[in-house]
Parts: C-alpha cells; sequence; structure tokens
C-alpha cells in the first residue's frame, strides 16, 4: 500500500477530509449533484484523490470497476438505459488511456456522458518533463478522437461553469461523452467559492430548417415506393411515435439497423425487422424511389457491406453534419431526428394512392421478403441457432433491456431480435469487445436508482468466451454491489467470428483458438452463482437465472454459425 498524503501532494493545499474545508473537487461533486447525477463509476487513483474524499461529504452513489475501461462501458449502459446522463471519474494517465476504447463506443452510439479526469499539478502541464507519476505531454488531446470536446481546467472558481456546460453540449444532439480535466492541486486546494445550489442544463435545439422540410415532404408526396431506413438516431432522438405516423401515411416499409432496434414495431404489417444484411432487403431498399435515412451514415452494416446501391433518391436526416451524404449522396438534413420527423409529420398529409411495388402493396411487399428471408436461413442448415436465438428472446422477458458483446449470439440478435418493450443495445458502434457485462451492470445500477420494482430492474448481458475476458474481473464489481444481472457467455473455443471468417475466406483459421477458464468455477470463486447449460436448455437456465438476486451467470458451451453472408452473392 502507498503511504499517499494528498494534502502533501499539492504545493499549498490543506483540504482534508474532516476538517471542514471545502475544495475543488467539492464543487465537482455539488455541480453533479445540482445537474441532476445520481451515480458515478470509476476507479480512484493517486491525483484524483480530491474527487473521491468530496464524494464522502455529497450524495452521489459511486460504482467502483476493476478497469477504466469498464467503467466507460458501465457509465455508457447507464445512460442508455435510464435515459440520464452517464459519469465517469478517471485518474491521470494510465486510468484516464485505458477508458478511450469504452469512450470510442459511447462517441460512435452518440451516448451523452461527463467525463471528469484528474490531471497532474498546475505546474507539470505544458509538456515539460518533469517526471510526474502519470505525466502525459497532453492528457486531453488523447481523448479528442472519441469524445465530443475536451477542456482544461485550471481554476477552481470555473469548475461548475464547466460542468454545465459540458452537461449541455454532452446532452445536445448529436450527443456523446465529453471531457473535462482538472489538476491534482485545484481539486485539493481550499476553495473561497460558495457551495453550489442549482446548475442548469438544457440540451440546445436543433430542429431541420424549413426549406429543407418543403424540399423533402415534396418528394415524399410524389413518391410511389418509398422506403425508410431507421437508424440509432431514431432511437436516441425518441422519434418512434413520429416515424409510426409517417410510415402509415406514407404505407413505407421500414427496416431498423441494429442500432435502431426497437424505433419501429417488429411486428407492424409495413415492418421489415432488422434483417439489414440479408440481400432481399436490400434489394427492396434499392428498389424505393425515395429512401428516407433517419439516424444513420448507411455505413458498413446498413450498406451490406457497401453494396447497397439505390436507384432512387435519398433523404438523409442525422444530427450530426458529417454523416450527411458521407456515404450517398442525397438530401441532406441536419437536425435531431424528433425534431425533423415531428415536423416532416405535421407537414405530410396521408397519400392520396396507394404505394405501388410493381402491382403489389407495400404490405405485401413486407410480408413476402420476411418470407424470402426466412426461406433462406431454413435451407442452411441453421436450426440450432434459430432455435437457441428463439429460446432466449422466449425466456427473457418482453420489457427486459439486454446487452450484447461482438459474439455470434450479438450477430444473429442485430438481425432477428424483438426487443418488444425492453431495448437492445449493442457495441456495433465501434465494434470493440467486452461492451456487453460492464454495461449491463451500468443499465442495471441506474434503472435500480430511477426506482425501477424489485426485480425489474434486472438485465441480461450475452457474450462470447473470448469478449467475456476483457470484462471478467467486474465480477467482482457486480457482486460487490449485488447488482441483477443475468451474463449469458457463449463458449466455443475461441474468437468464433473472426474463426468463421477466416475459413471462409483462408481455408483455415490462425490464432483465433483461446484457452479459457472453466467460467462457472471462476464466477463461482467471485461469489456469484453460476450454472452450466445445455444448448437446447438456455431458455430454461436463464428463467431460472432471473428469478433469482444479485448477479449470475449462465454458460453454454457451443458452437454457434453466421447465416449465409449475402452480400458475397448466393
Amino acid at each position: 500500500m502507498i503511504d499517499f498524503d494528498p494534502g502533501a501532494a499539492a504545493p499549498g493545499a490543506s483540504a482534508k477530509s474532516g476538517t471542514g474545508a471545502r475544495n475543488g473537487g467539492d464543487l465537482v461533486v455539488e455541480t453533479l449533484e445540482a445537474l441532476g447525477a445520481k451515480t458515478v463509476f470509476g476507479i480512484p487513483g493517486q491525483h484524483a484523490l480530491g474527487l473521491f474524499d468530496a464524494m464522502g461529504r455529497g450524495n452521489l452513489q459511486f460504482v467502483s470497476s476493476r478497469v477504466e475501461n469498464n467503467s466507460a462501458f458501465a457509465a455508457d449502459g447507464y445512460s442508455r438505459a435510464t435515459g440520464e446522463v452517464g459519469v465517469l471519474f478517471l485518474s491521470t494517465g494510465p486510468g484516464a488511456l485505458t477508458s478511450l476504447a469504452g469512450l470510442q463506443e459511447a462517441y460512435a452510439t452518440g451516448v451523452p456522458m461527463v467525463v471528469v479526469a484528474s490531471q497532474i499539478p498546475l505546474e507539470g502541464l505544458g509538456a515539460r518533463r518533469k517526471g510526474m507519476l502519470h505525466q502525459l505531454d497532453d492528457q486531453k488531446a488523447s481523448a479528442a478522437n472519441v469524445t465530443k470536446s475536451q477542456r482544461l481546467i485550471q481554476h477552481a472558481s470555473g469548475i461548475p461553469s464547466a460542468i454545465q456546460d459540458a452537461w449541455t453540449e454532452a446532452i445536445s444532439s448529436p450527443q456523446g461523452p465529453v471531457w473535462i480535466e482538472i489538476p491534482q492541486n485545484v481539486l485539493l486546494d481550499p476553495i473561497m467559492v460558495p457551495p453550489v445550489e442549482d446548475a442548469l442544463a438544457e440540451a440546445a435545439d436543433n430542429p431541420p430548417r424549413i426549406e429543407l422540410v418543403r424540399e423533402a415532404v415534396k418528394w415524399l408526396q410524389e413518391a410511389r415506393r418509398p422506403a425508410i431506413i431507421a437508424g440509432g438516431g431514431t432511437r436516441r432522438g425518441k422519434a418512434e411515435k413520429s416515424l409510426l405516423s409517417i410510415a402509415e401515411k406514407l404505407r413505407a416499409p421500414v427496416i431498423c439497423t441494429p442500432g435502431g432496434n426497437g424505433a419501429f414495431p417488429w411486428n407492424h404489417e409495413l415492418s421489415l425487422q432488422s434483417w439489414i444484411e440479408d440481400r432481399y432487403m436490400t434489394d427492396v431498399l434499392e428498389d424505393a424511389d425515395v429512401l428516407v435515412v433517419i439516424g444513420s451514415s448507411l455505413g458498413e452494416v446498413t450498406s451490406n457491406y457497401f453494396t447497397f446501391e439505390p436507384r432512387g433518391r435519398i433523404i438523409q436526416i442525422d444530427a450530426e453534419p458529417r454523416v450527411l451524404e458521407s456515404n450517398r449522396p442525397g438530401l441532406g438534413i441536419r437536425a435531431d431526428a424528433g425534431q425533423a420527423l415531428a415536423a416532416l409529420d405535421e407537414a405530410l398529409a396521408p397519400a392520396e394512392a396507394a404505394a405501388d411495388w410493381h402491382g403489389s402493396s407495400a404490405e405485401e411487399l413486407v410480408k413476402e421478403s420476411l418470407a424470402k428471408v426466412k426461406a433462406r436461413l431454413e435451407s442452411q442448415d441453421l436450426a440450432k441457432e434459430l432455435a437457441f436465438m428463439a429460446d432466449i428472446r422466449e425466456a427473457v422477458p418482453a420489457d427486459m433491456q439486454t446487452f450484447w458483446d461482438m459474439t455470434i449470439a450479438s450477430y444473429w440478435g442485430w438481425s432477428c431480435w424483438d426487443s418488444r418493450e425492453g431495448q437492445f443495445h449493442s457495441a456495433q458502434g465501434a465494434g470493440g469487445l467486452g461492451y456487453g457485462f460492464p454495461a449491463a451492470i451500468g443499465a442495471a445500477v441506474g434503472l435500480e436508482t430511477v426506482g425501477k420494482p424489485a426485480g425489474s430492474a434486472r438485465v441480461l448481458a450475452v457474450s462470447g468466451d473470448g469478449s467475456s475476458m476483457y470484462s471478467i474481473s467486474e465480477l467482482a464489481t457486480a457482486r460487490q454491489h449485488n447488482v441483477p444481472v443475468t451474463w449469458l457467455i457463449v463458449d466455443d473455443g475461441g474468437y468464433g467470428i473472426l474463426r468463421e471468417y477466416m475459413v471462409g475466406a483462408f481455408g483455415k483459421a490462425t490464432a483465433t483458438e483461446l484457452a479459457r477458464p472453466d467460467f462457472v468455477k471462476l464466477a463461482e470463486a467471485f461469489g456469484v452463482p453460476a450454472v452450466k447449460a445445455a444448448p437446447e436448455d438456455v431458455g430454461d437456465a436463464l428463467k431460472a437465472s432471473f428469478a433469482t438476486d444479485g448477479p449470475n451467470v449462465v454458460v453454454v458451451e457451443t458452437l454457434l454459425k453466421m447465416f449465409g453472408p449475402t452480400h458475397l452473392g448466393d
């Protein structure tokens, strides 16, 4: 153990717990509480001790992860599950850098977070090589690729305003994480600033321009084969109600991307569900004379791996201007999806003529397309996979939120998961491993924090054996905080999807096989109940786990296959 005196670490610092003196750390905690924060994720560190000392005088709940990128994933999951801002406390140098992979997912997916990182004392800043512990030449520059903006606070009096501004930026579309860093002595030195009593952060307005709405309405009223792609921005903008109304007015088929899963009712007669990687769906979207793309860049997965060649006109709506026309030319509307679709819905009248897909109605087209997808899957010897995913779906309560790592089961989930009244969350934004379990921990903590009734805060995480090892240490976090999370680990002995890709491309797999632990015994060593189930028993095992308290693990040893990639042809 390091014998460390925080008061002696910063020149002139004298604020220590128990002295009654307030310091910069108190301003951080007070401001966050005034903004409505209830929970903070992170790991203590030497330069950040002022933050943690101040938390002892406040009301914030702290969830201590074991690795900083998992803390970032947990804050991400908290935000997605509750709709509130995730808050992350980081130490300097290695701690801050370790969080970046988790922040990349939040940044790519548009998750609002406020990240407070400590810094070395002020006299060490400016890239001078003073040899201070954890010193970086420019720490906030390291976060520039994975956060909306970065701020360095050099005086305690600037802390409340900076945090309030960061919160405002985080919740303003396009939402995302915002980085603040505060030197150690600014956190520790006594202050004259009075306690923070109130703070206000309101999302900046991001409406569509009226002439763009007018042009989009003109296109849509003339369309005979309109179709809609609902991306993650649809959910972030809470645009589901307007999307449903527009689709029904236009009689337009709607398909959801993995990020948009749940934005449109799964079994609606106009729903193409989420089979975005299937060539039959690509054919439909290519044939649309007007395609509305909401909150999506038409990126790799959504474009069926860039094989999508639309023949009609595109209306693209996104809060991030860099997304507009990034892959396809079209009428770009920079706006929050909720505001844009509300404006379109208000201006659109129900279509005078029924949609005509070469003699078929939109509803007939949807039914035929889904039948073709089903027939394709049934022709590929995928009975085990289809039954496995169906059994999980039947076992999971309709309103339960689920968090999926980058694993074969998740890739299936992108296409086949009906989120019902719950929410589907996955790591497809950045595609990094290790997301599912720590994000689920954050989500369950958040749902309990916002007052979900006992039993209804439980969430499900799904990982493979490879991805689970990225976050296995968080079993300790789940146990310490008695988090109601069930972790399904699908153990296929390696990086299953990479194995499949390599065999398909090269005829053999290299470096994909993994030595792994006995996950049941390992979970039990952390004090977490665990069971091993056969693939055909996964549903019963999950149902039993959902009926218990605290964390638990279900392990299934099986090799799942992916459905055949249609971007490579039949």
